[in-house]
């Protein structure tokens, strides 16, 4: 029987910052010109939680029924391990992703911007396609472009324009950063994986690549963000803090470029977890302040 536990490890946690960091510095930009709106900023976090759990699960379930988890090197997956039945893992991923849904009909409805039902539309169907449809473009080596994109520019700058109705070219630049410290994370699973999933028949941007090439990737996608806060700083001086902070994570690209393998990548996913999230917060703060 699955327990509660595991329904918390399957929807990955530890992954979560990822839809929540986009939220945060979005309402921070649309605060920084009078623009914030809280219970619209708490409205896009529980869509931005509910599709990115949703995901999950859909990515759990989809990976499951396919086989490309049996020989997995990360953590145990609830199909793969036998804890759930695949039935009740793909009904929790309809769930999320129909509450993500719902929230984000309010969100659009109080904020009374119409248009990005369309956007809405293709972050719910993006969410199940990943991995969940007959062909996934998870699969395919489109992961990484797909996290960028609903991860950074769309969520961020989704949520400043519900709250404040305009964006603007540094919130563009900040988009861009947490967005690549999403696609950070996606490389470290699946340069880990790379020779599982090549196996299994599923074309990361990691296999296609190649080992050298995307280790070399990960190292450019990490430096990049440095790069995002130093151009908003030219606005929001302070928001040069999180350049510092995410100083860490050129010494995890170093130790990918120099072949780090096995139980590194724990350490590894957990540097990139703690450094992009530590550099969201001070983002958000350095443009709000």
């Amino acid at each position: 029987m699955t327990t509660t536990a595991d329904w918390i490890a399957g929807a990955r946690p530890r992954t979560l910052w990822t839809g929540a960091v986009p939220v945060l510095v979005g309402s921070a930009s649309a605060f920084a010109i009078d623009g914030f709106r809280p219970l619209l900023a708490l409205i896009a976090l529980g869509v931005a939680l509910a599709l990115q759990i949703g995901s999950n699960y859909a990515n759990d379930y989809a990976d499951g029924i396919r086989g490309t988890d049996v020989d997995r090197i990360g953590p145990e997956r609830l199909v793969a391990s036998g804890k759930a039945l695949p039935r009740s893992v793909k009904n929790a991923a309809y769930a999320s992703l129909a509450l993500g849904a719902v929230l984000g009909l309010l969100l659009v409805w109080l904020s009374g911007q119409w248009w990005l039902l369309a956007v809405g539309a293709v972050a719910v169907i993006a969410a199940w396609t990943y991995t969940g449809s007959s062909r996934p473009y998870g699969y395919a080596g489109w992961g990484e472009v797909s996290v960028f994109i609903f991860f950074g520019p769309v969520a961020v700058l989704g949520t400043m324009y519900t709250q404040a109705g305009t964006v603007t070219w540094w919130a563009v630049a900040a988009s861009a950063g947490v967005g690549m410290f999403s696609v950070a994370l996606l490389l470290v699973n699946n340069i880990r994986d790379l020779a599982t999933d090549a196996l299994a028949g599923k074309r990361t941007l990691a296999v296609k690549l190649g080992e050298f090439r995307a280790r070399r990737l990960f190292a450019a996608v990490v430096t990049l963000p440095i790069v995002c806060a130093v151009l908003v700083a030219f606005v929001h001086p302070f928001a040069l803090g999180a350049t510092f902070i995410a100083l860490p994570a050129l010494f995890i690209a170093l130790g990918m470029r120099m072949g780090a393998e096995g139980a590194n990548f724990k350490v590894m996913f957990a540097g990139i977890s703690g450094v992009g999230l530590a550099y969201g917060l001070l983002l958000a703060v350095g443009i709000a302040i």
